[in-house]
């Protein structure tokens, strides 16, 4: 099975036109990947390629536009380079042997301002050298090549890579195994979501699953109707009880007490994203007045159904708590919209992005003084049951 794009490290590829973005992209995946010309501005749009770069395991890299793009369609193409910048977790800049100037240097100051850590390449090493000068302007650690002659240069990348790696990849967190001992029993209680494609249970359960065996745990998946029976079938009681956030108020009701439960898009929001900011941002469902306006944000485009829990069920509820004309309103994909005048964002579980995508959206939120929080969040929030979610996450006590 493939891994999924969200599970991989994003790696960006940046640089103005012609410096060697796409000739070295086509080096590292050893097949042509992007159109390689002297052309200015031949990449013209992100072009996304995921593979298996060992050691470091399953990563996606995003080639961009160049950054001094000239062509007619300039703007927008640099648009789309520079939103890229919310969803990597790494940075490569390519640059030749005259070294970086205003272009990398902004962008740079974008990669210090979100803590992404960068590597810069520096090609065309076998039509010149770099200067004195132009050393000094690279205080990162950087390479030098040549995407056309050096042998070497998958071997040199990988070492580079390798420094850089952000502690959360190269630990890998767990999604609910670290917080039941091994050899424990977990219930999971999954209803049979219409927008699941036939046959296949959604995609936060079944990786759930997968990190649960991976922990030398005993997943006991049942529908919500069945829920009781299983808890009557099983001679110990469960360690943990995990259920889809639409049925929390109903599972809610049948697990005793003393069995800790909480949410497939809680422990997500633990794992996309930051836990404490979205049971912070859940408290300004409190404060929201008659016309103020809530952002549901999602990360992937799908096809609604008549009870969607974005556009249907949380609108609802949050509508249900507050007793309040709210207006609301959906927005899905990689882009990010204005968001200064917003109460209040809910975001999705994000099973379809990655952390730094989830977290960067977080920032923009908090600059903009805008609470945010996320779907499991907000639904046990609006049932009264977030305390009892959130008890198995010792630090949140």
């Amino acid at each position: 099975m493939k891994t999924l794009k969200s599970m991989r490290l994003h790696i960006g590829v940046f640089g103005k036109t012609n410096a060697g973005k796409s000739s070295f992209l086509n080096r590292i995946a050893n097949q042509e990947i992007s159109i390689v010309s002297d052309i200015a501005g031949t990449t013209t749009d992100v072009v996304e390629k995921s593979m298996e770069l060992l050691p470091v395991g399953p990563v996606t890299f995003l080639d961009t536009a160049g950054l001094d793009d000239s062509t007619e369609l300039a703007e927008k193409r640099i648009e789309k380079t520079m939103k890229v910048v919310n969803r990597i977790d790494v940075a490569v800049i390519v640059c030749d042997f005259n070294g970086i100037d205003e272009y990398e240097k902004e962008l740079i100051s974008k990669f210090d301002e979100l803590k992404i850590p960068y590597l810069i390449v520096v090609n065309k090493c076998d039509l010149g050298r770099l200067s004195s000068q132009a050393v000094k302007q690279l205080s990162k650690p950087f390479i030098e090549t040549s995407v056309i002659t050096d042998e070497r240069l998958v071997f040199k990348f990988k070492e580079a890579l390798v420094k850089l790696l952000p502690d959360d990849f190269v630990n890998s967190p767990k999604i609910a195994g670290d917080l039941v001992p091994a050899g424990s029993t977990v219930i999971l209680v999954t209803p049979i979501d219409k927008e699941a494609p036939k046959g296949r249970l959604i995609l936060p359960q079944v990786q759930t699953i997968r990190d649960l065996l991976d922990s030398d745990c005993m997943p006991y998946v049942v529908k919500e109707t069945e829920l009781k029976q299983a808890l009557t079938n099983l001679k110990t009681q469960p360690s943990l009880v995990i259920t889809d956030s639409q049925a929390f108020k109903k599972v809610s009701e049948i697990v005793p007490d003393d069995i800790p439960l909480t949410s497939f898009s809680i422990l997500f929001a633990r794992l996309k994203g930051d836990l404490d900011e979205f049971a912070n941002g859940a408290k300004a469902i409190e404060n929201l007045k008659d016309g103020d306006m809530v952002l549901i944000l999602e990360s992937c485009t799908h096809h609604a159904i008549e009870d969607d829990i974005g556009r249907v069920k949380i609108p609802n509820l949050l509508r249900k708590r507050t007793g309040k004309n709210l207006v609301i309103h959906n927005y899905a994909g990689h882009d990010f919209p204005d968001v200064k005048d917003y109460k209040l964002i809910i975001h999705c579980g994000a099973c379809m992005t990655n952390r730094r995508e989830v977290l960067s959206r977080i920032l923009t939120a908090n600059q903009a003084g805008v609470p945010i929080t996320n779907y499991g969040v907000a639904i046990s929030y609006c049932l009264g049951i977030l305390p009892r979610a959130l008890k198995i996450f010792k630090t949140l006590l």
